[in-house]
């Protein structure tokens, strides 16, 4: 799906993103972890389309990503950033169906457009809102109305910047298994995180960056064990066995 080499990317002359060569293949649930600083969300923003002004290669199917047609690119690509402002008094329905746009082929929703965030805002258990103006729901119900217009998208690749932010710990671990859903029925999903033990329960690949470099790229056990968690944030750690033989970590000496 996504082929990157030597991808840079600078700000101001400071660079974000050094020398990041990937292979990101269909269907994965991959987290990208990091500290602060560490070029997730600048990556993230590349691979959306939304950063042209990167070096070296990013493809997409096999096409370099500023050679795709923005219609047809937003048929194939979803992202879900960590907030989104909307100053009009959109229904939280409203703006899940604004991810039909790329789909549109009229002035009307088609029967397939509405199936499709009915199913989007099921999955994301936020039917029980949909009439609400999308202003007044709290942070935590505004991400699931997002993460419902990208799904409202029907993407081939699901991109998400801290998908469980501000969401509480029931709805957490529901998005992490709806994106596990997701993947298996073969869609590539690929999230930004500072939840190390969610990607370890959950991910099939771990990439880690910092300072805008690749620091270690494989299955969860063997990126998320103390000595790369040390060399990342610069804390201590320990790793015990978690659900299905999967790594946990522990914090503190």
């Amino acid at each position: 799906m996504y082929r990157l080499h030597g991808l840079g990317m600078s700000y101001n002359g400071t660079p974000v993103l050094r020398d990041v060569t990937l292979r990101f293949s269909e269907p994965q649930l991959i987290a990208l972890v990091g500290p602060n600083g560490a070029g997730k969300s600048t990556l993230l923003g590349i691979l959306a389309g939304l950063r042209p002004q990167y070096s070296g290669s990013c493809l997409y199917r096999d096409r370099e990503l500023r050679r795709w047609p923005r219609r047809a690119f937003a048929r194939e690509v979803s992202f879900v950033p960590q907030t989104v402002r909307i100053e009009f008094p959109f229904t939280a329905e409203q703006v899940v169906l604004m991810g039909r746009t790329p789909h549109a082929g009229g002035l009307f929703e088609s029967p397939a457009d509405w199936q499709a965030v009915d199913e989007a805002m099921r999955l994301t258990d936020t039917l029980a809102f949909r009439h609400r103006d999308f202003r007044s729901l709290s942070g935590g119900e505004r991400q699931l109305v997002l993460l419902a217009s990208a799904l409202a998208q029907q993407p081939r690749v699901l991109l998400l910047d801290e998908p469980t932010t501000f969401l509480d710990l029931r709805h957490q671990i529901a998005i992490y298994r709806l994106l596990a859903d997701l993947r298996r029925q073969g869609l590539l999903v690929i999230a930004a995180t500072h939840d190390l033990n969610l990607a370890a329960a959950y991910a099939d690949r771990v990439v880690a960056l910092r300072a805008g470099r690749i620091i270690a790229d494989a299955p969860p056990d063997q990126v998320l064990h103390p000595a790369v968690i040390r060399e990342l944030f610069d804390v201590e750690t320990r790793t015990a066995q978690g659900p299905r033989g999967r790594p946990w970590i522990l914090y503190g000496e």
